[in-house]
């Protein structure tokens, strides 16, 4: 199941540098694109306010 992103999300950008396949979008709460995540769990492991988990 694709890894999502919580509105605990700060935007602060760190996990579109570690995603290995560019699934996440930037916007006042960033967001993940389903079809193109690969849930690896990167983003989730670099979140630092733990907005990331899966969906």
């Amino acid at each position: 199941m694709a890894y999502v992103i919580s509105d605990d999300c700060i935007a602060c950008g760190t996990c579109i540098d570690e995603c290995p396949v560019g699934a996440i979008s930037e916007g006042d709460k960033y967001s993940i694109n389903p079809d193109m995540c690969t849930e690896c769990g990167t983003c989730a492991d670099v979140c630092p306010s733990e907005a990331i988990s899966q969906g």
